[in-house]
């Protein structure tokens, strides 16, 4: 039996999804207010709990031989990157887990002070590599589902928003391919007790994007690119009523002030020890 943690995210349905292709049992842990007929659909157990209360996340994993942590922080590092998943990873060791699947971030292990969710995900790798569970931790760069509402208001609108430096570079990595990758590491050896970059194949400048979508809905692209400034001065703005609105804030400028891609080295070690040709951006927004 699988866990699936944030089962109604983009990673999580995705990793369901092939998990049921396969006649795999899975449990999905799901919010009561979530999405989940489809996975009910698929022939998914759902588990409807709340990560933060300890009782629900131990009630989840009994009869369980592996766990693939996919939730998002949802504003909450503390709560939801941090505790949830050290609560996890203790009752992992409690029920006998085989193997635990982590989805991090690229650039977790850069010292980002001013990234909540970058800060609690590196720690989580850190109690993780010390829990002596088997483990695989994933560290994906963007995920292509990510750009699916730009994609589309830009195919409406021809006009797509950069904030920050448009040369920039990025991997953006197909989201089917990072829950491939999430389900496979349990089975392949190679990539146990293993952390991996996970990029796609090309490192993007963030200029690229629009023109990606341009040649994909074949209309000409009118870049909107204000200075980083601007968020600072929202970021202020933010202070002044929530504080705790602002640190979360700081997540979001480190992704728009940092290059977050993968070296050629980097995506052949994923080719090499997946068995499989990586999915260019391009080729995900014209199947989405």
């Amino acid at each position: 039996m699988f866990l699936v943690t944030g089962a109604t995210g983009d990673i999580g349905q995705k990793v369901v999804q092939i998990l049921r292709k396969r006649e795999t049992p899975v449990r999905s842990f799901v919010r009561l207010n979530s999405r989940y007929g489809e996975l009910e659909y698929q022939g998914s157990e759902i588990f409807i709990g709340d990560l933060k209360e300890q009782r629900d996340v131990n009630k989840a994993c009994n009869g369980v031989q592996y766990i693939i942590s996919a939730h998002g922080s949802g504003g909450d590092a503390i709560g939801l990157d941090y505790r949830a998943n050290i609560e996890l990873i203790d009752r992992a060791l409690d029920v006998g887990v085989e193997h635990f699947v982590f989805i991090s971030v690229l650039g977790a292990d850069r010292g980002y002070e001013d990234a909540p969710v970058f800060k609690a995900k590196r720690e989580v790798e850190k109690y993780l590599q010390s829990s002596g569970l088997n483990y695989t931790i994933l560290r994906p760069a963007g995920l292509a589902s990510n750009l699916l509402p730009l994609a589309q208001r830009f195919k409406q609108t021809g006009i797509y928003l950069l904030i920050g430096d448009r040369y920039s570079r990025t991997s953006i990595i197909s989201t089917d391919d990072l829950a491939l990758m999430a389900v496979d590491s349990i089975t392949n050896s190679a990539a146990r007790n293993q952390i991996f970059a996970v990029g796609g194949p090309e490192a993007l400048k963030r200029e690229d994007i629009p023109q990606i979508f341009s040649r994909v809905y074949q209309r000409e692209a009118t870049l909107l690119n204000p200075p980083l400034v601007v968020v600072d001065g929202l970021r202020s703005v933010i202070g002044l009523f929530n504080q705790d609105a602002q640190k979360a804030f700081g997540t979001f400028r480190t992704l728009l002030n940092n290059e977050f891609f993968c070296t050629p080295a980097e995506i052949e070690r994923l080719e090499s020890i997946f068995n499989f040709k990586l999915e260019t951006l391009e080729s995900f927004i014209r199947r989405n």
